[in-house]
């Protein structure tokens, strides 16, 4: 019996899914997941997929419905392709503490996939508890020169979080996105109302912490979200969880970095040389706004590297299809023989 379910949890290469109210388990159709031509879409948290049903144990899952979102990075593994980590998803809450974890060009970084993913980002500064001084963090990220939600938060007290009501209640879905120790396990135990989620303690020295979650998970928010003040907001709606992430590498996200980095791409645009190299040609826009101090070097350079590491994933991309391809067109002529 053929069924549609939404991917709510991804351990390995089993899948815990929701079927009519009903949580169920499956596995990939390997057949229905071979290369034809094109990059294999595999399911992952958020996903609506199509299932065949087995009502004494696992079902097979046999294909993945069209995203409206989706948020992917690079593998870290050679030869791999990229993991895809949510689908369908409305925000991307990036989190950063208000501590030695800020950092703005990894913020350049997480806005670059947030947009390219198709979701509203929205910066959540945690551990406002603890920040004696939140506005200073909040003039800094103007000097990412984009017009940014920012909402300070702690989940201690729940200072802030009524500024997430919006984003929280029936039919949305939110991503948690940020690295180790931000408190994004914190957050959803209180959004939650109950500890469903290990948290660690930080190190001092450099704010970081250990992975507390260790897949990706998806959460149904309760209709009635008590906060730590005595506030109660309205709720209902769904968050994916993701483990913390060290070291964030970009896949295909040119326009991920031309929303990112709109400032430099209208420079780019008023060289007067349409290969402009940014280097020692005359009329560059890039060498005027360095000059004059209304463009950092340190963002020059970040977007320079995001470039590079954008094309470094779009050939990556061609020779994993090629391969994939080439493997199918043998396995086919096995077959035939």
């Amino acid at each position: 019996m053929k069924k549609e379910a939404q991917v709510m949890a991804v351990h390995r290469n089993r899948f815990e899914l929701r079927a009519e109210g009903e949580t169920i388990f499956a596995g990939l159709k390997k057949s229905a997941f071979s290369a034809r031509g094109e990059m294999i879409t595999y399911p992952t948290v958020g996903d609506i997929v199509e299932i065949f049903y087995n009502e004494c144990g696992d079902s097979q899952i046999t294909g993945v419905a069209p995203r409206k979102s989706v948020f992917r990075r690079l593998n870290a593994t050679p030869g791999m392709p990229d993991q895809e980590v949510a689908a369908n998803f409305d925000y991307i809450f990036i989190m950063t503490s208000l501590n030695e974890d800020f950092n703005l060009s990894k913020l350049e970084r997480y806005l670059t996939i947030a947009y390219e993913s198709g979701a509203q980002p929205i910066i959540l500064l945690t551990k406002a508890d603890q920040c004696q001084d939140a506005g200073a963090y909040l003039e800094r990220l103007k000097e990412l020169k984009q017009d940014n939600m920012a909402i300070c938060i702690s989940s201690r007290t729940g200072e802030g979080i009524d500024k997430m009501e919006p984003f929280l209640g029936k039919g949305k879905v939110s991503v948690f996105l940020g690295s180790s120790g931000v408190g994004k396990s914190s957050l959803v135990n209180m959004l939650m109302g109950e500890e469903i989620m290990k948290t660690n303690a930080i190190r001092e020295s450099d704010a970081q912490g250990r992975h507390t979650t260790t897949h990706r998970q998806c959460f149904l928010l309760p209709r009635k979200i008590e906060l730590p003040n005595g506030k109660s907001i309205q709720g209902g709606g769904m968050i994916i969880d993701t483990p913390g992430i060290r070291k964030l590498m970009v896949s295909d996200v040119e326009e991920g970095i031309k929303s990112a980095f709109e400032d430099i791409e209208a420079l780019i645009c008023r060289c007067r040389f349409s290969d402009c190299q940014h280097r020692n040609e005359p009329g560059c826009a890039i060498r005027e706004a360095l000059s004059d101090g209304t463009l950092s070097q340190k963002r020059w350079e970040n977007y320079q590297k995001l470039r590079n590491e954008e094309r470094y994933a779009k050939e990556r991309k061609k020779r994993i299809l090629t391969r994939q391809n080439s493997v199918y067109q043998k396995n086919r002529q096995k077959r035939r023989g």
